[in-house]
C-alpha cells in the first residue's frame, strides 16, 4: 500500500468517524426532563476551590527519520485528545524508489556501473526510458543490442507499472487500526 492510500485511508476513517458523531448526536439528541420544585437554602460563610492540575494534553511523538540524509524512511506521527482521553502515536514509511536509487549509488560508487543501471531498470519509467533512448537495460549480463534482443524474447522478465502486490500483513493491520481508530475516535465524542 503506498504512502498516498495510507493517509487517505486514516482520512477517511477520521472523517467517517466525525459524520457518524454528527448524526448520532442529532438522531439521538433527545429534550431534557424538567421538573419544577423550590428549595431554599440558607447558609453563612464562604468557599473557595482551587483546582491546581495542568489541562490534559496528548503529545504527538518526533520520528526522526534520518532526515533524509542516509535513510529512505519518511516519520510521521500525530494525536488526538479530549477532555477525558488522549492518544498519540507514530510510525515510519519507507520509499521505495528511494531504496533503488540509494542501492544503485552504492553499486556505482564501488565502480559496478552495469549493476547500478540494472538496479535502476526495476522501476517499469526507468526501463521504458533506457529503451526509449536505445540503451536497453542490462539482462543476464548482456548489454547494448544483445540485451535487447534477450529482452525480447524474456518479455516475462520486464518490470511491469502498476503491478498489484497482495497486501501485506502491516498494510491489513494499518487498515484495522484505521478502522479501528475511526470507531474509538467517533465513540470518544458520546
Amino acid at each position: 500500500m503506498t504512502w498516498g492510500a495510507r493517509v487517505t485511508l486514516f482520512s477517511a476513517a477520521l472523517l467517517w468517524g466525525g459524520l457518524i458523531v454528527v448524526l448520532s448526536e442529532a438522531a439521538f439528541g433527545a429534550e431534557p426532563i424538567v421538573t419544577e420544585s423550590t428549595n431554599a437554602v440558607t447558609t453563612n460563610g464562604s468557599m473557595e476551590t482551587t483546582v491546581k492540575s495542568p489541562p490534559p494534553s496528548a503529545i504527538a511523538p518526533q520520528f526522526s527519520a534520518g532526515n533524509g540524509n542516509e535513510l529512505c524512511s519518511i516519520g510521521w506521527s500525530s494525536a488526538v485528545q479530549t477532555q477525558i482521553l488522549g492518544i498519540s502515536g507514530g510510525g515510519t514509511y519507507t520509499e521505495e524508489g528511494c531504496v533503488l536509487r540509494r542501492t544503485a549509488k552504492t553499486l556505482y560508487d564501488m565502480g559496478m556501473k552495469v549493476a547500478a543501471v540494472s538496479v535502476m531498470c526495476k522501476d517499469p519509467v526507468v526501463w521504458q526510458s533506457m529503451m526509449d533512448a536505445g540503451s536497453p537495460c542490462p539482462i543476464d549480463g548482456l548489454i547494448g543490442s544483445e540485451a535487447k534482443a534477450a529482452w525480447e524474447i524474456q518479455s516475462e522478465k520486464k518490470p511491469v507499472e502498476g503491478e498489484v502486490d497482495e497486501e501485506t500483513a502491516e498494510d491489513k493491520r494499518l487498515k484495522a487500526l484505521g478502522i479501528i481508530g475511526g470507531v474509538f475516535g467517533s465513540l470518544l465524542f458520546f
